[in-house]
Parts: C-alpha cells; sequence; structure tokens
C-alpha cells in the first residue's frame, strides 16, 4: 500500500492537489444493506410507511447525498458530477433492503466518496422513515465494490486482498 495522499511531509491534513492529472471518464459504485423486522419490509413494500414511499424518497436523498460529498467530508474536492444512478432493492428472505449507488463523471479525481455517500444517505434515510416501527434497524456493509478510471486504473471488491470475513482465530 503507498502512502496517505491526504498528508503533507509534515503529516498536516491537506487536500490532494489535482491540477496535474488528466480528465478521464471515471466511475464507482458502493453498497450497503438495511436489516430490520419482517413487518417493517413488509410495510415498505406495501408502501404502508406513514411518512411516504420510502424506496423513492431514500433513492433522491442518495443523489443529493452523492452531490453534497463535499460538503460533508473535509478534504473531498467538489465534483461536477455527470450521473448519479442509486437503485433499492426489497430481500424477504433477510428482511433487508439493499442498496447500491453509481457514480460518474469525467474529471481529474475519483468518484468513489461520493458513491459511499449516496449509499449511507440513502440508508440512513430508510432508516429514519422506518424508525417509528423499527429501532432497531442496522445499516450494514457499508463499501465499495467497483471503481474504474484515473491512473490507477480498475478495481473490483471480488479481486481485493481484503476479506470480508475476519480471518479464524486458534481459539
Amino acid at each position: 500500500m503507498s502512502g496517505f495522499t491526504h498528508f503533507d511531509a509534515e503529516g498536516k491534513a491537506v487536500m490532494v492537489d489535482v491540477s496535474d492529472k488528466a480528465d478521464t471518464e471515471r466511475t464507482a459504485t458502493a453498497a450497503a444493506t438495511v436489516l430490520m423486522q419482517p413487518e417493517t419490509l413488509a410495510l415498505i413494500m406495501q408502501g404502508g410507511v406513514k411518512k411516504g414511499d420510502v424506496l423513492s424518497v431514500a433513492r433522491l436523498a442518495g443523489i443529493m447525498g452523492a452531490k453534497r460529498t463535499p460538503d460533508l467530508i473535509p478534504l473531498c474536492h467538489p465534483l461536477m458530477l455527470t450521473s448519479v444512478k442509486v437503485d433499492l432493492s426489497c430481500d424477504p428472505a433477510r428482511n433487508a433492503v439493499d442498496l447500491t449507488a453509481t457514480c460518474k463523471l469525467k474529471g481529474q479525481t475519483g468518484v468513489e466518496m461520493e458513491a459511499l455517500t449516496a449509499v449511507t444517505v440513502a440508508a440512513l434515510t430508510v432508516y429514519d422513515m422506518c424508525k417509528a416501527v423499527d429501532r432497531g434497524m442496522t445499516i450494514t456493509d457499508v463499501r465499495l465494490l467497483h471503481k474504474a478510471g484515473g491512473k490507477s486504473g480498475e478495481w473490483g471488491a471480488a479481486t481485493s486482498s481484503i476479506s470480508a470475513t475476519p480471518p479464524a482465530t486458534g481459539a
């Protein structure tokens, strides 16, 4: 792993200078899951949540979140996103809402943080809209799935050396 880019030689936090980087097509996809009680998921699927259409509102919140990423993450560059797509699907077998977000642009820096912010804000919106009936919901598995573009090229979670499952201990 190379050194951290958001610190100068003295260890001070800095915004990375991307002025010498070429404009390239860049995409990133992130995912998250909201686990809940079966009754909560049934209400979402039936449109019975009093605050409204949970999936539509969460999708819009995710898009808005991606656009506001530099307001939330101190060293992120403001980006001219060309596309933000947020998908939500209900999985009754797991009592879950699965979320993905894909962000795109042509620019000098990547969109991983925007994709991660989009799924996180969308997941928080699901929680907010359903908390009156299920305060025990769990937002889990927030992760980057894929990124492409820029000097570092393509990366996918399936090819990462980091395991989602911790190694077994000798106990």
